[in-house]
């Protein structure tokens, strides 16, 4: 399987089985995940559905059949081992970690995964919060909302983010955040959807998109 067949039913997992209940994409919806025009999806997904990977129908939602999910968790498996070897045992920063491994999950070595998963003592979550299956290619998905979902005068504790890109990570450090912090949501403005925050005793407001990308868990 060449590395962009890899990185089209990535794509398709992250927008069909990590999204709740989702189970079908739209060849728009995938077009702009993946930052390229509909047209050379279309010849992607034709490929894709030779090598019985997907299921999809002209104008219709595109599915990934049971070996394309298999063939997905793997990819992703080793983007979130890669990740938390790099964050955990090198001192990469969480912001600088994603773009290397993109690199390195393409990497064809059953036996090195194998190797890299006990060396890191079988983690359960990567730097960003995400779930890491395991080489059976189970996971248990969050049972997690996003911030912007918090009831005004709840608390959270933040879990993941939905956005993994630098420019977004390091927006979430300098407002104070990073994984396990305790938030609080002290308003919320109806004009443009934004919220005030407590975070350790500080005040902040963040956007309405800010808090989107913010997966937490309500806690007392």
């Amino acid at each position: 399987m060449s590395q962009t067949e890899e990185n089209y039913l990535k794509a398709l997992f992250h927008l069909t089985n990590e999204t709740g209940d989702k189970t079908k994409a739209g060849t728009n919806e995938l077009a702009a995940y993946l930052n390229i025009k509909p047209a050379s999806v279309n010849v992607m997904l034709k490929r894709l559905k030779e090598k019985k990977f997907v299921d999809n129908e002209r104008y219709g939602k595109i599915t990934l059949t049971p070996l394309g999910k298999k063939e997905a968790i793997q990819v992703v498996r080793k983007h979130r081992l890669w990740e938390t070897f790099l964050y955990e045992k090198l001192d990469f920063s969480w912001d600088e970690v994603h773009e290397i491994a993109e690199q390195l999950e393409h990497i064809n070595s059953p036996k090195l995964i194998e190797k890299l998963e006990k060396f890191l003592a079988y983690p359960e979550f990567d730097p960003h919060g995400d779930v890491i299956p395991d080489a059976k290619g189970a996971f248990k998905p969050h049972k997690r909302i996003t911030l912007a979902e918090v009831p005004e005068g709840n608390f959270c504790k933040l879990v993941a983010v939905k956005d993994s890109s630098a420019t977004f990570l390091k927006y979430v450090v300098k407002v104070g955040l990073g994984l396990k912090s305790k938030i609080k949501v002290l308003a919320r403005h109806e004009f443009d959807g934004s919220l005030e925050i407590g975070v350790e005793k500080k005040k902040t407001v963040v956007s309405k998109k800010f808090a989107e990308n913010i997966f937490v868990v309500l806690t007392s």
